[in-house]
């Protein structure tokens, strides 16, 4: 028989719903439970395409006997991390207190009124059933104990965020950004790319803000680094590379061997740092990355109505990246004899696999196009591109007939509103149509479904959203609708941020910090802020951002001054540790370069903006005159004739009448 997560839409939910242990979601129903028999609350967090969550689940879940311990003497709660961030957060935050780390699946036992007294991460059967009994005949035997180190931890788990308001009066200057990229250097790697660490995750925040930073400060040192890492990651085992699309790490130190799943936020991010990298560099890599992700995304990750799914798990038939590898005597029976020797040695293939763990070879480059040597297989470079054409076909079509991995087809807020911008940001690059009609599709589907009776919903499954956004699906969203603006001019998108806007300012302000609360509610036991960036830019400093760049389009300067202050507030932490606040660099950057206002008009609008977009300018905003228009910053300058004006907190220059003239103005 099901258990009671048989009701729910999560799909890493309705993967235990089967289970023998008792599961519940969190709500209500589970937390009274707890407080009326007086069980200890075991709370276990994960999500659906998270590798070392279905080994325990098969290991211990499914087993009757470690699930009658749990049944016995626990209330167990399951909890799908990506819907509610809020809770993996606390508990989060109560295991890295106890044993320094986390990660997941992440397993936190609480007590009754949910405050946490021991926790972990991946356990083996055998520990798991000795750390179960271990700590409830621990709670029953010292009850007093058990509550004296849920008040320590509790406290910890309350205090962990450290933020004193700013005082500063003093302006930022260039100084602040180069002690921030000074000590960050040191742990640059500059032979694989990325950061000297293993495993290797992308960060495409950190590699957006050192490639603005690299161009506006002209650091060669930092330039290598960016262009290398988006190199190294390209051509290694975390691209796909004959389907598109990229895994969420690697798990060593040349982005060769990756955690095969496949998350909707990592390729929005880094199509969009792939489609700026192109714009600064133009090199064609770059180009070939954007529209093959876009095109993964499109094939497996999309709904009918625009919106976009989650995930795409690690494993397939039960075994992590089948999918996705080849053996080689699997090669060797679908390829000619030709494309065999081609393969070997574009891809990387050995008899014996490149990935020997698992004596199977995961496909990778070594060196672009332009760098390879076609004459060692004695034919042209020209010929080479032709075939790998024929031969990447002929790979994806017969990979299309292996068991796929499973699909996380929940669509959340915030995941979708990364995509919608780098939707945007490809087209404003590239120019492809199809790229701005997704994005214009996905921006209706979000507010026609996820902002219901004047409130945003974090999460949307079989024609419903149930959760109240936080921070992050407010902020992103904010961002992506004023990307959307400069993309098409129309202003109901910047109508649209505005009322997210001053629904976060209510609703989520923290007035003693002068940052934002994670959650709207206070039912948890702490209300964290979010302040470190990660893979994905933390929230604080992403509603600091898209504040700063709607008060500028809209002339509200309260919204640019509370963004500031957010960014003093800060500051103090960012040199010591550069990559946890790439996202607050960033503002830091608009802040110190300070962001130009270009106002196009008069009737060649388009063409202006096209051309414009041709040169790498990332400390700019765009708008666009019109009549009737509700922005302050465009009234008064309707045209007939092609005009430019740049801007700066509201005040312009003279009017040009090129966009080279406007860019000399910049």
């Amino acid at each position: 028989m099901p258990n009671s997560l048989i009701h729910e839409s999560s799909p890493y939910l309705l993967q235990h719903a089967h289970n023998p242990v008792n599961w519940y979601a969190w709500g209500e129903e589970a937390l009274q439970k707890a407080k009326a028999e007086n069980k200890l609350i075991l709370i276990s967090i994960g999500y659906s395409a998270c590798h070392w969550c279905h080994v325990m689940e098969h290991e211990s879940f499914e087993n009757e006997a470690v699930a009658a311990i749990m049944n016995a003497h626990y209330v167990c709660i399951k909890v799908d991390r990506e819907e509610r961030p809020d809770i993996d957060q606390i508990y989060m935050s109560a295991v890295q207190l106890i044993n320094g780390q986390g990660g997941w699946p992440l397993n936190c036992i609480a007590l009754p009124d949910q405050r946490p007294i021991y926790g972990g991460t991946y356990f083996r059967k055998d520990d798991w059933k000795n750390i179960l009994q271990t700590v409830a005949a621990f709670y029953q035997e010292k009850p007093a104990e058990a509550e004296a180190y849920a008040v320590k931890l509790t406290q910890g788990v309350q205090n962990a965020e450290s933020i004193v308001p700013s005082v500063k009066n003093t302006p930022f200057t260039k100084s602040d950004l180069e002690v921030i990229v000074t000590t960050w250097k040191q742990y640059l790697d500059f032979v694989e790319g990325g950061h000297s660490r293993a495993p290797k995750f992308p960060l495409p925040n950190n590699f957006l803000f050192l490639l603005r930073y690299a161009h506006l400060f002209n650091d060669e040192a930092i330039t290598v680094s960016v262009r290398l890492t988006l190199e190294k990651m390209a051509l290694g085992g975390i691209y796909d590379q004959i389907g598109g699309g990229f895994a969420r790490y690697s798990v060593d130190g040349k982005w060769l061997v990756p955690h095969f799943e496949k998350m909707l936020y990592d390729n929005a991010q880094l199509t969009s740092l792939y489609a700026e990298a192109y714009q600064c560099f133009k090199d064609p890599l770059y180009k070939q990355v954007v529209a093959q992700t876009i095109a993964f995304v499109n094939r497996e990750l999309i709904h009918t109505s625009g919106g976009f799914y989650s995930a795409l798990d690690a494993d397939s038939e039960g075994v992590e990246g089948k999918f996705y590898t080849w053996t080689f005597a699997e090669l060797q029976a679908l390829l000619t004899d030709e494309e065999l020797k081609i393969t070997k040695a574009y891809y990387q293939i050995t008899e014996s696999g490149n990935w020997h763990e698992e004596h199977t070879n995961i496909l990778h480059r070594k060196t672009t196009d332009d760098a390879f040597i076609a004459t060692d297989l004695g034919i042209s470079v020209t010929d080479l591109h032709q075939k790998v054409v024929i031969l990447n076909q002929k790979l994806f079509d017969s990979r299309e007939m292996r068991i796929r991995p499973g699909l996380d087809d929940k669509m959340l807020t915030s995941w979708n509103a990364l995509m919608l911008a780098a939707l945007v940001k490809a087209y404003t690059v590239f120019g492809e149509d199809t790229y701005l009609e997704q994005a214009i599709k996905n921006a209706h589907f979000l507010w026609d479904n996820l902002f219901v009776d004047g409130r945003l919903y974090r999460n949307y499954k079989n024609n419903k959203a149930s959760i109240p956004a936080f921070l992050d699906d407010y902020a992103f969203l904010i961002q992506a609708y004023t990307t959307l603006y400069q993309a098409t001019f129309d202003e109901q998108w910047i109508e649209k941020a505005n009322t997210l806007a001053a629904i976060t300012s209510k609703k989520f302000s923290d007035e003693q910090t002068g940052l934002f609360f994670y959650t709207s509610s206070t039912e948890l036991i702490a209300r964290k802020h979010e302040i470190q960036d990660n893979v994905i830019p933390s929230a604080n400093s992403a509603i600091a951002n898209a504040l700063f760049e709607l008060g500028i389009l809209t002339a509200n300067t309260e919204w640019v001054e509370r963004a500031q202050k957010m960014l003093a507030t800060i500051h103090p932490q960012m040199a010591r540790y550069g990559s946890a606040y790439s996202n607050w660099a960033i503002l830091l950057l608009n802040t110190v370069f300070e962001l130009k206002e270009v106002v196009l008009s008069g009737n060649t609008v388009a063409d202006l903006h096209k051309e414009l977009n041709n040169y790498y300018l990332p400390q700019k905003i765009v708008l666009a005159a019109a009549a009737n228009s509700t922005l302050a910053l465009v009234k008064g300058k309707e045209s007939n004739t092609q005009k430019l004006f740049v801007c700066k907190q509201g005040m312009c220059s003279l009017p040009v009448t090129t966009v080279a003239e406007a860019i000399q103005q910049i």
